[in-house]
């Protein structure tokens, strides 16, 4: 399967059941000098929207780059009511917008998929001068009973979890592709409760999650007693490091 297409299938409960980015965002952006009423920015791998969404709450020029089609489908019913959103058919390594046309380059939950060389390559041509790039991930963090076993879930049954996982990404990658600039890290607090459904619906939002056969039916079973053996009325927990790397993009 293409990675473009890792998430045809799950696209209902990506809208429903992922985590959005802390209320803290915008202001780090604007504190950093990187966001302005008129800052032009490009979302690569925009994928539903929510990572978009608080910029065009701000009113600034946006242009979602996405190809997979059902999650930019969804996108587009979810931001078209805002007048500055703008839907793009591309990819990080081929976006299609013109060159020097956007400030700031953002990529929420999606570096990790890109070819990086060729996505800097992209990001250096569509980029004015003086361009930024925010890598931004939500990070899930796995400290207490309920997020330990979790994770233990997660490595048990995800089809290939440990290859994809974001977590794979390393310093000396994010020196690579700020070079020779480099980037500040920033990190942001963030937390996400769900009952048993959203937390099925949280799972199955995942492209390692087996959507059918004996794994699914297992995993799912296993799921369920982890909730009811950490649950407090009701409901589980996850806490996020949302960790941004920021910097500007130099050849």
């Amino acid at each position: 399967m293409k990675n473009t297409e890792r998430f045809s299938s799950r696209v209902e409960n990506y809208v429903k059941y992922r985590p959005h980015y802390p209320d803290s965002l915008i202001p780090f952006l604007k504190e950093a000098g990187v966001l302005r009423p008129d800052t032009v920015v490009a979302d690569i791998g925009a994928g539903t929207g929510i990572s978009a969404e608080p910029f065009l709450e701000q009113g600034n020029k946006v242009y979602a780059v996405e190809p997979n089609r059902e999650m930019r489908e969804q996108m587009i019913k979810m931001l078209t009511p805002y007048g500055n959103f703008e839907p793009i058919t591309g990819t990080a390594e081929r976006t299609t917008l013109p060159d020097n046309s956007v400030d700031l380059i953002v990529a929420g939950q999606a570096f990790h998929w890109f070819d990086a060389p060729a996505a800097k390559a992209e990001f250096l041509r569509i980029g004015k001068p003086g361009s930024y790039a925010a890598l931004i991930w939500n990070v899930r963090q796995t400290e207490n009973p309920f997020e330990k076993n979790y994770e233990d879930l997660l490595r048990k049954y995800g089809t290939d979890y440990a290859t994809v996982n974001h977590k794979n990404i390393t310093p000396a990658q994010m020196a690579a592709f700020f070079a020779p600039a480099g980037y500040e890290l920033k990190q942001l607090t963030h937390a996400q409760q769900f009952d048993f459904k959203g937390l099925k619906g949280r799972l199955l939002s995942a492209s390692y999650a087996p959507e059918s056969g004996p794994q699914h039916e297992a995993m799912l079973n296993e799921l369920e007693e982890i909730y009811d053996k950490f649950q407090v009325n009701g409901m589980v927990k996850f806490h996020f490091l949302t960790e941004i790397y920021l910097g500007p993009l130099q050849a």
